[in-house]
């Protein structure tokens, strides 16, 4: 087999792109038992669900992208393995804890979001800047 590019982007992206669907398929759900097919209707239990899934969609193309820029710049790494991880993880907690299936799911799943945003982008600035002339150009081929 090839060697597959950029690991960890493809697979975190593949688990959010499962995850949102979870997240629509619970908005449906409420829908559907409410009969609320616009808007929110007022419903407390629907405006959680579709802030749940409009958090998810407002931080998850930020955190993917960084990843995948990281990952390429750098290389695959076990530690962004471990952030990507646990990105997904706090991803899920975040609506659970909005649900208040769980309380301290929102908090966490906050705080995991935004110390994983701001350390990839910390790191993501830092690497042209630290490269010390390390920083090759990448010819693109494509493959017949």
């Amino acid at each position: 087999m090839d060697t597959i590019i950029l690991p960890v982007a493809l697979a975190t992206t593949a688990a959010c792109a499962l995850l949102n669907l979870w997240l629509a398929i619970r908005v449906g759900q409420v829908r559907l038992s409410e009969r609320i097919l616009i808007g929110d209707g007022g419903n407390d239990r629907l405006i959680a669900r579709m802030r749940a899934q409009a958090n998810f969609v407002e931080y998850a193309p930020f955190v993917l992208i960084l990843i995948a820029l990281v990952e390429l710049a750098t290389g695959t790494a076990p530690w962004l393995w471990i952030v990507a991880g646990l990105f997904v993880l706090g991803r899920i907690l975040h609506p659970i804890g909005m649900d208040r299936g769980w309380a301290p799911g929102r908090p966490i799943g906050t705080a995991l979001t935004f110390l994983i945003l701001i350390g990839l982008a910390g790191y993501a600035a830092s690497i042209p800047f630290f490269s010390f002339g390390a920083v090759e150009s990448v010819e693109v081929v494509s493959g017949s």
